[in-house]
């Protein structure tokens, strides 16, 4: 069935759409997109001769071919539905890649949920010293091994089909950022422990953060940035990496600076900048956030916990990008004021 959906796909794939859709996107993450909302679609649809399998999460992490079915399937569909995805892939494991190549255990979900796997906290201050004592770990342990394999298997895989490795863009796993991996390896400690034993917060997040960079590097070997754009989740943003700080928001503003920029600027430094994505109530973060030196776009998940106003201040009225804001609250912000056409509007 891989094959045929491979073949399928391939022969579905209209280069000139693509190209015309990528250059949309490049316009608008460089500031020459000139509506107030940029919500890019295809040329035409394209779908298939037959219906694509469904495969859940957990199927997809009992083998390669099943995971590269379950990821070429959105592909398919955006095909389908002409809509404005760039078309990709990537190892989808969920949070606890980087977390299980420390030693965490993996939980994975029931069946009926359909959701990604997460990782076990160690809930030990003990623990973390001496993860921090031992140093780096190696990279391909547990998930680490498993993400490096499953890109192995699509550089294999994709090889015989020209659209398809040119046009369906292997994206980098799920690391999260520093100090929500701080969070997943710690558990809800860590809220006590930055005041009780500050110095090894520190010390188990530079310890994450050497950990983060040298592992994107390892999977950049097999799928080098190219250019200076990069898909994420269907979208583009300048940059090469996308960072996660939901954690940070249950943090004040100078905790922010204290426990996450140091880190997170890390990595844009590395990998020539990037964006932030966070889930939840980021208000009193955002004028922090906005500022890291190379941060080009943020992605906010719920709009509706944050003030739209103080969003908008902290990236389109600094020249940031806003990926991913839903139609709802996209209408809202424009019954306030004119935008300089940097919001990607996406309709739920």
């Amino acid at each position: 069935m891989l094959q045929k959906c491979l073949e399928d796909l391939e022969k579905r794939i209209n280069p000139d759409a693509e190209e015309k859709l990528m250059n949309e996107w490049i316009a608008f993450c460089d500031g020459h997109f000139n509506e107030p909302l940029f919500s890019p679609k295809r040329t035409d649809t394209s779908p298939s001769s037959f219906e694509w399998p469904k495969t859940t999460n957990n199927e997809a992490l009992s083998s390669y071919e099943k995971m590269a079915l379950q990821q070429l399937a959105v592909c398919s569909q955006a095909l389908k539905d002409g809509n404005g995805l760039l078309m990709c892939v990537r190892a989808n494991y969920g949070v606890g890649i980087l977390p299980s190549v420390f030693g965490a255990s993996i939980h994975v979900m029931e069946d009926k949920l359909d959701l990604l796997p997460t990782s076990v906290p160690f809930h030990s201050t003990e623990h973390l010293i001496e993860l921090v004592k031992k140093g780096r770990p190696e990279l391909s342990r547990y998930y680490g091994k498993n993400v490096f394999e499953m890109g192995d298997f699509y550089k294999q895989l994709f090889a015989p089909y020209p659209n398809i490795r040119r046009y369906v863009h292997v994206y980098h796993p799920d690391l999260q950022g520093p100090l929500n991996l701080c969070e997943l390896l710690w558990g809800s400690e860590l809220f006590t422990e930055v005041y009780l034993n500050p110095e090894w917060v520190k010390a188990s997040l530079d310890l994450i953060t050497d950990t983060y960079i040298a592992f994107l590097k390892k999977w950049f070997e097999l799928f080098p940035p190219t250019g200076k754009h990069a898909v994420h989740w269907g979208w583009l943003h300048k940059g090469t990496v996308m960072l996660r700080d939901d954690s940070a928001t249950n943090f004040s503003g100078d905790m922010f600076d204290e426990f996450a920029r140091p880190y997170n600027q890390r990595i844009l430094n590395e990998f020539g900048g990037g964006a932030i994505h966070f889930c939840g109530k980021g208000n009193h973060l955002l004028d922090r956030i906005s500022t890291l030196h190379k941060l080009y776009s943020i992605n906010v998940s719920q709009p509706h916990l944050n003030n739209l106003d103080i969003l908008i201040k902290n990236t389109v009225d600094k020249g940031l990008s806003l990926l991913g804001l839903n139609s709802e609250a996209a209408e809202q912000v424009l019954s306030k004021r004119k935008v300089n056409g940097l919001i990607h509007c996406v309709e739920e």
